[in-house]
């Protein structure tokens, strides 16, 4: 009898974490998605208004200087970004509620003056902050701590970019590469769901795109995809390393007021010298020609990485996942066209593959590849995703981002990434 009183509390205490679990997940996802909605309102209004008012631009140096007295005032002038996000989910660090509003204000600065950056990164720092501050105020333990600010992750990434299940694994997949926090998929699944569902009563259409002409299997083709994957692969460090550089070498300036307005001016100076404004802001519209096999500028992809770099690395806000998009997308459109994959298919192969390159992420850019533009030719955007993984070394986005097991065998090495 005592056995099976035990037994039956043991289920009591399961069904309980459960109910609780799910309750918790979709109290983040009702108030992550509502401030993301709020988000990528504000966003697409400062892309409107830069884009109407050119003249904006110029007044880049003197948001920059905004952008650190903000964070200064309000104590987080050593703020790490995404970075934080990622500690606090593996080693349990605060996340303070201060940098919701800090990176939501800081990334419409950024984008209104014309900044090269994206959003992904605010709506993972949003959903972390808004998430952890739900935990503390509801007092709980440190282990279910961390699964809530996975809960925010997912919430703010399906919010703004509507790829829920893309927004879990990537939640569930980046803070540790090679290990899987299973534990948080069902919470996740409920706030990414209910974040996307947030954000489409709003209007807010999921992000995707038309790719054409996607060839049917064959051994000719699947090589020529192995090829991309393997420059995607080389892209993606040289990507990592251009941001890295750029952030050490801005550090050389000792006042981070004026190394942001110096960032400001050498924006300014880079956009006159390209000759174009495409490369400012998020650039979707680019993204969207070139996934439509709209000729490319063979170089763009290059230029789209300095002018990110020069932006990100002043201490200006956003993301880096949107350029890394654009990124992808312009060089796969080229190198598309010249494998004989088709300059549309290569665009969206060069996308997933890319991102999976700076994010060591496999399994979410697999995903990613079927929620922006279907499951025909799945085998093939895992083919380059695979290979991309396998050959970008240890680089990545995140420097708080460890690599718990090789890439090239089975072999324990806990390391961050370069």
């Amino acid at each position: 009898m005592n056995e099976e009183s035990g037994y039956i509390e043991r289920i009591k205490t399961v069904a309980l974490r459960f109910v609780r679990s799910i309750v918790f997940a979709a109290v983040v996802g009702v108030a992550v998605g509502l401030v993301g909605v709020l988000f990528h309102l504000s966003v697409e209004k400062a892309t409107e208004l830069r884009t109407e008012f050119p003249w904006l631009l110029w007044l880049l140096p003197i948001g920059g200087i905004a952008i650190v007295w903000l964070y200064k005032k309000a104590g987080m002038e050593k703020d790490k970004g995404t970075n934080f996000v990622l500690e606090a989910v593996r080693l349990n660090n605060d996340l303070s509620i201060k940098t919701a509003p800090l990176i939501f204000i800081s990334t419409v600065i950024t984008h209104i003056f014309g900044g090269s950056s994206g959003r992904e990164g605010a709506a993972l720092q949003i959903g972390g902050s808004i998430a952890e501050y739900i935990g503390k105020f509801t007092k709980l333990d440190e282990k279910d701590q961390r699964v809530i600010v996975m809960c925010g992750m997912s919430a703010g990434f399906a919010a703004l970019f509507g790829t829920p299940i893309t927004a879990v694994v990537f939640s569930m997949e980046v803070v540790s590469v090679g290990v899987m926090y299973y534990s948080a998929i069902v919470p996740c699944v409920i706030s990414a769901a209910v974040g996307a569902y947030i954000a489409g009563l709003f209007g807010i259409e999921a992000t995707s795109f038309a790719i054409t002409k996607i060839p049917d299997i064959s051994v000719i083709m699947s090589a020529k995809v192995v090829i991309l994957g393997v420059l995607c692969a080389l892209i993606s460090m040289l990507f990592c390393f251009v941001l890295k550089t750029a952030h050490k070498l801005y550090d050389k300036i000792p006042n981070k007021m004026l190394t942001a307005f110096v960032g400001g001016c050498v924006v300014i100076g880079l956009t006159y010298l390209f000759g174009t404004r495409d490369y400012n802001g998020a650039g979707m519209n680019v993204i969207t020609a070139a996934a439509m096999g709209e000729d490319t500028r063979p170089e763009a992809f290059i230029l789209k990485m300095i002018l990110t770099a020069a932006t990100l690395g002043a201490g200006f806000k956003g993301g880096e996942i949107v350029p890394t998009l654009f990124v992808g997308a312009t060089f796969g459109n080229v190198a598309g066209k010249l494998l004989g994959i088709g300059s549309s298919f290569g665009a969206g192969l060069g996308m997933v593959a890319l991102f999976c390159g700076v994010t060591n992420c496999p399994l979410t850019s697999i995903i990613l590849s079927i929620e922006l533009f279907g499951s025909e030719g799945l085998l093939y955007y895992a083919i380059a995703c695979a290979v991309s993984y396998r050959l970008s070394g240890y680089y990545g986005l995140y420097s708080s981002q460890k690599i718990v097991y090789s890439k090239h065998r089975a072999e324990f090495i806990d390391q961050k990434t370069l």
